[in-house]
């Protein structure tokens, strides 16, 4: 287990192991995505991970599409998340900010107006709304005005990220939403620059990832992909190939660091992965690969020894063990979640899970 819990740099952050805590959006914060207290306790709580991915977090009204997600376009959502950031630092962790812009993925309800995406198209499937699951509606397709105040609004969230006191932000380019409905042939049907080869369909997250690098410095950038599955409607026909190009993309920026969700085994959503690609991406990509989705932390080692990934990112095992690390270390047994409460509700199955040393002394 030696290779899991020696420090990793991830350009300006420096990780005590190689355990981190996956993104996972858990709807707290209230209508105006505003951080609180208790989401302070929460993360806190979490502080043992190498790094702490925070939940996705809206970048404008517009891209935030989740009830009861945070945001970071306001000056109240900023003192919320410095509530957040100093409980974690406090307890010694390292937290970054994921940046969330879900793009088709928006429900009008939520207040951001008809949604938007790389093209005319509609999501499958249901939004979740404050009343309940809704059909998604047909979102507009951008305009280069359009793109140009999204680059803005990925600038602005990042650089209040900085504010917070975040060490460092993750743009979500993941399952589906606004960046990945640019790199991937199912959702793109644009015949400017930005469709048609895999070169136009970079140009969106080239665009993104310099915007977000120029506000705040690129050794604090992270992005997360998920190249292998089938989500809310998105995939791509060429997979290898285009993020053999993204490799080579984020080479060229000096991307300090990816998070692949990269399923090897059939999702609890019922997608079945095709075939790895971090494989194809390593030869040409120098930075660290952190890989998610079902790993456990044997494959992880494994994976970590052979040289085609760094660190793992684990999601819901964080949720009922906020001492996961410590467990995992110690090879001690695990809480189960309560799926029930994962996406909305209170303190119950957010911060009331018991640590190793309660239930030993329980």
């Amino acid at each position: 287990m030696s290779s899991l819990f020696t420090p990793l740099q991830l350009g300006a952050i420096i990780l005590p192991n190689r355990i981190l805590m996956a993104p996972l959006t858990r709807a707290r914060a209230g209508r105006e995505g505003v951080p609180n207290d208790l989401m302070a306790r929460y993360y806190a709580q979490r502080a043992g991970a190498g790094l702490i991915i925070s939940e996705a977090t809206g970048i404008s009204r517009e891209g935030l599409g989740w009830p009861d997600a945070p945001g970071l376009w306001n000056r109240d959502q900023v003192d919320g998340w410095k509530k957040v950031a100093a409980a974690v630092h406090k307890e010694g962790g390292r937290i970054v900010a994921q940046l969330w812009h879900m793009g088709r993925v928006v429900h009008s309800d939520l207040g951001g107006g008809q949604p938007v995406s790389a093209s005319a198209t509609t999501a499958p499937d249901f939004a979740h709304t404050y009343e309940g699951k809704k059909p998604y509606e047909q979102a507009r397709a951008l305009t280069q005005a359009d793109i140009d105040r999204i680059l803005d609004d990925y600038a602005t969230a990042a650089r209040n990220a900085i504010e917070a006191g975040f060490d460092g932000v993750q743009i979500h380019g993941a399952n589906g939403y606004l960046v990945d409905q640019f790199l991937r042939d199912s959702a793109n049907f644009r015949d400017d620059d930005y469709g048609g080869s895999i070169a136009n369909r970079l140009r969106f997250v080239r665009r993104v990832l310099e915007a977000v690098g120029g506000a705040i410095g690129m050794d604090r950038v992270g992005i997360r992909f998920s190249p292998n599955i089938l989500v809310q409607g998105v995939e791509d026909s060429e997979p290898v190939a285009l993020y053999t190009e993204l490799a080579r993309l984020l080479e060229e920026l000096q991307v300090p660091w990816i998070e692949l969700r990269e399923p090897y085994k059939p999702t609890s959503s019922g997608s079945i992965p095709t075939a790895p690609v971090s494989p194809a991406m390593r030869p040409h990509y120098s930075g660290k690969i952190v890989i998610n989705s079902d790993h456990d932390w044997a494959d992880a080692r494994v994976r970590i020894q052979a040289g085609t990934a760094d660190a793992v990112s684990i999601g819901r095992l964080f949720i009922a063990n906020p001492d996961l690390v410590t467990r995992i270390a110690l090879d001690a047994p695990l809480n189960t979640g309560d799926q029930k409460s994962f996406y909305f509700g209170g303190a119950e199955g957010y911060v009331d899970y018991p640590f190793l040393t309660e239930r030993v002394a329980a």
